[in-house]
């Protein structure tokens, strides 16, 4: 019938996404909004989106309460400017304004990931790129993880015969191999799995999944900073998360992830840098609509938080390697990585065609900074043409103590309505929605 045809277009109308990308608004950024009927997971996916396209959000609103959704960003390129080329504007468009969640790489198709997480030790990366080389797997693309002395890595293979199953008992060699590296010390034994490609809905969020998971196995937890506060909003029925470090790529992914991993669920939050600090603050309650209750949640939120933080802090020297790819590259790069005294603190490695693009974070055994004269031979040995230093080394990453004027936009159980309002009304000035928020 025909008024069931117009009722169909009108559900389509209002359910997908409406994406709005804006380069009059702010002179400095590009702004990106993003309309949309209320979905469980969708901040996550836009947020997914700009990280995936190496892009800085230097400010941020949403508001997801009641049945619609919004968010707002300004985002500039790695370089600090606006988003000029058709290229990203299109991939934005096109990835948030349908109903699906973002395509996966068409790359990745048919592959098989390999899972991995253990105790952490110098040349352990080294050693398991050697034995995906001794059973001929082509690393398609990797990312690997360190973090209080654990790895995590997910790896790509291609492989017919792995992909389709045919030769399980290949595979069941190859998990034994890399069993045997990472069994650790019995307290906290290493794993190992291969599922389809298809399975890792992204490589970044499943590495958090499994650092998380090791992290729920610790008996004890390092001192953390009071860099993350999670409090009670007790009259409105939130729980207010406040996030206040120094800023760095995909922060905000970080943080969005680890609550939507967790379960919980934003609806209402700020996002706002100031020179190399950020603040984050969200309003949230549990996918079943509660705030969060006892002290013990909130102290481990708060835990899982600091962690997810602390992950991606791309301490130390930044190797980059574009190479036309080889059997055992990867394995032969590690390796002198290792023979030099060197650890993988995160690795991110790709092929485009027949060419290998790769990033190293390397540091000393101690997870200190590199000598020089460690990285000077490491890249004599490898190539210095293909394996390049693109920054400086970096001091780890410190998260200090905040003084009274770092808290004048503090949140707490004494909060009520006419806070929240006017945050929504300021920031919705500030990020150039309205006109005036007086």
């Amino acid at each position: 019938m025909e008024w069931l045809d117009e009722y169909e277009k009108l559900v389509i109308r209002m359910n997908t996404p409406r994406v709005v990308i804006d380069n009059a608004v702010c002179p400095t950024a590009t702004l990106v909004q993003v309309d949309s009927a209320r979905k469980r997971g969708l901040l996550l996916e836009a947020v997914q989106v700009l990280a995936d396209l190496d892009l800085s959000i230097n400010k941020a609103y949403i508001s997801s309460d009641g049945r619609w959704f919004m968010d707002v960003f300004h985002v500039t390129d790695r370089l600090g400017r606006k988003l000029t080329t058709d290229d990203s504007v299109i991939y934005i468009q096109q990835s948030l304004g349908t109903w699906n969640e973002p395509a996966r790489p068409a790359a990745l198709e048919g592959l098989t990931a390999l899972e991995l997480t253990g105790a952490d030790r110098t040349g352990l990366l080294s050693e398991v790129f050697a034995v995906l080389a001794d059973m001929q797997c082509s690393v398609v693309d990797a990312r690997a993880w360190t973090h209080r002395g654990r790895l995590a890595c997910v790896a790509f293979l291609r492989g017919e015969e792995l992909a389709a199953g045919a030769d399980n008992d290949r595979v069941t060699r190859i998990l034994a191999r890399l069993g045997h590296l990472l069994r650790g010390d019995g307290e906290a034994p290493g794993a190992v799995a291969a599922v389809p490609a298809a399975g890792v809905a992204h490589a970044d969020r499943r590495l958090h999944q499994l650092m998380a998971a090791d992290l729920d196995r610790a008996t004890s937890f390092p001192e953390l900073s009071p860099a993350v506060s999670v409090q009670s909003w007790a009259e409105r029925g939130y729980s207010v998360v406040t996030v206040l470090c120094r800023d760095r790529p995909k922060l905000l992914f970080d943080v969005v992830c680890t609550l939507h991993d967790m379960d919980y669920v934003v609806f209402h939050g700020t996002v706002d840098t100031a020179g190399d600090r950020a603040r984050q603050e969200f309003y949230i309650r549990r996918a079943d609509g509660s705030p969060i209750r006892s002290e013990a949640e909130r102290e481990r939120l708060s835990q899982c938080l600091q962690a997810a933080i602390e992950r991606r802090s791309l301490e130390g020297v930044r190797l980059e390697l574009c190479t036309p790819d080889r059997p055992g590259l990867l394995s032969e790069v590690t390796r002198t990585f290792r023979e030099n005294g060197l650890l993988v603190a995160q690795a991110e490695v790709s092929t485009k065609g027949d060419l290998a693009s790769n990033v190293f974070y390397v540091t000393d055994a101690a997870g200190k900074a590199a000598d020089q004269s460690a990285i000077d031979a490491v890249r004599e040995r490898v190539g210095a043409d293909c394996l390049v230093v693109r920054e400086e080394p970096r001091l780890p990453q410190v998260f200090s103590k905040d003084g009274p004027g770092d808290r004048d936009h503090g949140v707490g159980g004494g909060l009520g309505l006419v806070y929240l309002g006017n945050l929504v009304k300021r920031n919705l000035y500030n990020l150039g929605l309205i006109k005036s928020c007086s």
